[in-house]
């Protein structure tokens, strides 16, 4: 991956979690994290 796609890429998901807190609130990041997290553990677990 270059570093011009990792910072569009970076870019990208910024904006979308702008527009997600704009037009619904921070209470959608809390259950992305943790979902995020569990994702993660489940990840490491199989490694």
């Amino acid at each position: 991956m270059t570093n011009l796609i990792a910072i569009v890429l970076g870019l990208i998901l910024i904006a979308a979690l702008v527009l997600d807190t704009m037009f619904y609130g921070t209470e959608h990041l809390v259950f992305l994290g943790k979902k995020m997290l569990e994702l993660i553990e489940w990840v490491a677990f199989w490694r």
